[in-house]
């Protein structure tokens, strides 16, 4: 049970850590201060591989150069697409157009991605953390993993149990020596001459 116990507060404190990890980040998202992204294709390869998991940050696009990589929003696709800049132009209205290519393709991306000041540009990457982000937001696995939490977190706050001493023990209950009883002194009886004093003797039962 101790062990369990012990099981059940480290899982407490990874929960606490993680959930806490949890809010930073998605405060940090909601800010606009970060956009947690999951690679979902191998255009990349092998720099940005399939489920790696990259986190983007706010960068001005006139500090842009070929070479660097960006996530752009693309039309063609419905979601952001990053790849490695091959060209930026600034056009009038405070806009820029954006040529990209995949580091695995052939082709530079067709098209040009039109963006305004600011563009997302990957400054972190967690290797194989978008299969895993993936995988534990199933409910297939969340449900039963979140299950298991809640067990170990139960085992956790079950009371302490300690062993009983012998303080602990009601009063009458305890066990030690007896204490002395004082006997009242015989008085020696006077002994006739050629008398055998008498013996005291108890039953042996």
């Amino acid at each position: 049970m101790r062990a369990l116990k012990l099981l059940g507060n480290t899982v407490l404190w990874l929960v606490a850590a993680l959930g806490l990890a949890s809010v930073l980040v998605w405060g940090a998202t909601q800010a606009g201060w970060i956009r947690p992204l999951v690679v979902i294709s191998g255009s990349m390869e092998p720099q940005i591989m399939t489920g790696d998991l990259i986190v983007d940050r706010p960068r001005p696009t006139a500090e842009l150069q070929v070479g660097d990589v960006a996530s752009i929003y693309s039309d063609v696709t419905q979601n952001l697409v990053t790849h490695r800049v091959v060209g930026v132009e600034h056009v009038a209205d405070g806009r820029w157009e954006i040529r990209m290519k995949g580091d695995a393709n052939d082709s530079a991306d067709g098209g040009v991605y039109v963006v305004g000041d600011t563009v997302w540009q990957p400054v972190w990457q967690i290797s194989g953390g978008g299969y895993a982000l993936t995988t534990i937001t199933r409910p297939s696995v969340a449900i039963p993993l979140g299950i298991a939490l809640m067990s170990m977190l139960g085992l956790s706050l079950l009371p302490r149990t300690t062993p009983r001493t012998r303080d602990d023990e009601p009063a009458g209950r305890q066990h030690g020596p007896l204490p002395a009883v004082p006997h009242p002194a015989r008085r020696a009886e006077p002994v006739a001459a050629g008398q055998v004093p008498r013996t005291s003797t108890r039953e042996v039962r």
